[in-house]
């Protein structure tokens, strides 16, 4: 599958390029810079092998190929990524929002929380994407390094939101191709508003326990399988 991941050469979009592209999918890292992303592509071939499918160039250009389309930005910047990428994401694409709208936006800390006006980031894509583009939330409770470690084994759920159901499937088949991680649909694109926190939460159990690398895991998820009526 052509998967674009606009700001792949920041820390989470470069670490989700990896385990994708190690899942054996064709990814394509989008910068603000052709050069840029020309330039970490061949970084992530050097680390996966020269057989792995990676290319790099603008968002635009990424946005358009892509079959789903990852956005891991920072919130400071997602409005103007988004503006930017619009015309070239055609309705019926499926495009995974990443976004944590942190206070670092604003110049605050990493572990505080701003509240979007539209409710949440998700929600913000949303109005300014075409209305027929299939928007999904998911990939906040990761961190962008523990995605670059390709010897650490991850250990975390990922919680999905979004008001498509098929959409949402998509996406969750993908984040099981990547070994110890499960999906967990966590409802309609207004739950974005609790899951996008769960980021500085993180963030702050890391600074208190000096480490990089906390998680969350569902008690049982294992034995629920698909939603009622996805099977």
């Amino acid at each position: 599958m052509d998967l674009a991941v606009i700001g792949g050469t920041g820390n989470e979009g470069f670490g989700l390029t990896l385990r994708l592209a190690r899942a054996g999918h064709h990814a394509i890292i989008g910068s603000r810079s052709e050069e840029k992303g020309a330039g970490s592509a061949g970084e992530a071939r050097s680390i996966l092998g020269a057989e792995a499918s990676v290319d790099g160039t603008t968002n635009e250009k990424a946005a358009q190929q892509g079959e789903v389309v990852f956005v891991t930005v920072p919130f400071a910047g997602q409005a103007e990524i988004y503006r930017a990428i619009k015309d070239h994401v055609a309705a019926g694409t499926i495009v995974v929002d990443c976004t944590s709208p942190l206070g670092t936006a604003v110049g605050g800390r990493a572990w505080h929380v701003l509240r979007p006006w539209h409710g949440s980031a998700a929600e913000q894509a949303t109005a300014i994407l075409d209305p027929g583009v299939r928007m999904v939330a998911a990939f906040h409770t990761i961190a962008g390094d523990a995605l670059r470690d390709l010897d650490h084994p991850l250990e975390s759920d990922v919680l999905v939101c979004g008001k498509d159901a098929e959409a949402k499937s998509i996406v969750g088949g993908l984040i099981e191709q990547i070994p110890n991680l499960r999906w967990v649909d966590a409802g309609d694109l207004t739950m974005a508003r609790i899951v996008e926190t769960l980021t500085a939460l993180l963030i702050s159990v890391n600074r208190t326990y000096k480490v990089k690398d906390s998680g969350f895991r569902m008690t049982g998820r294992d034995a629920w399988g698909l939603p009622p009526g996805r099977g």
